[in-house]
C-alpha cells in the first residue's frame, strides 16, 4: 500500500499507545499525590478521627481523647507493649450508658465512639491495675 492509498483504514496502534502512555502518567502522579514524601514516615496514624482534645496519662499507659463535630473517640494505648493485659476505654455521655472496650490486649483498647452532642462527657482508660478518669468534662 502507498502513502495515502489506505481506503480510510487508520493505523489504530499508535493512538492506543498514547492513550496507554498518557493513563500511566496519571497514574503515576496520583500515587506521588496519594503516597507523598511523608507517607513512608514513622509516625502512626490515629484510630479515631478529629483533633485530639486531651490525654490522660498514667503509669501504665494512655488514654487519647480525640473530637470530631458532636462525636468523641477515646483510646487507650500500654506503655510496655507486645504481651497480653488487661486493658479498657470507655466513653460515657451524660444520660447515656458508657460504650466500653475492655479485654486482654497487646497494645491498645478501642477505639470507642459515642454521640455526644453538648453533653458533659466522661472518659476513662486503664491498664493492668493503672486507670485514670477524666471526670465529667465538656469537650
Amino acid at each position: 500500500m502507498r502513502r495515502g492509498d489506505d481506503d480510510g483504514i487508520r493505523d489504530v496502534r499508535r493512538p492506543r499507545r498514547v492513550l496507554a502512555l498518557a493513563l500511566s502518567a496519571l497514574v503515576g502522579a496520583g500515587l506521588l499525590v496519594v503516597g507523598g514524601p511523608g507517607a513512608g514516615g514513622a509516625q502512626a496514624a490515629s484510630l479515631c478521627g478529629g483533633h485530639k482534645v486531651r490525654t490522660l496519662t498514667f503509669a501504665t499507659g494512655r488514654t487519647v481523647v480525640y473530637k470530631k463535630r458532636d462525636y468523641i473517640c477515646a483510646v487507650t494505648y500500654a506503655e510496655r507493649t507486645g504481651r497480653r493485659q488487661t486493658m479498657a476505654v470507655s466513653v460515657q455521655a451524660r444520660g447515656s450508658r458508657a460504650v466500653v472496650d475492655e479485654g486482654r490486649y497487646t497494645h491498645h483498647a478501642g477505639p470507642v465512639t459515642v454521640h455526644t452532642g453538648h453533653r458533659w462527657v466522661r472518659v476513662k482508660g486503664r491498664v493492668g491495675g493503672a486507670s485514670r478518669s477524666s471526670g465529667w468534662v465538656k469537650f
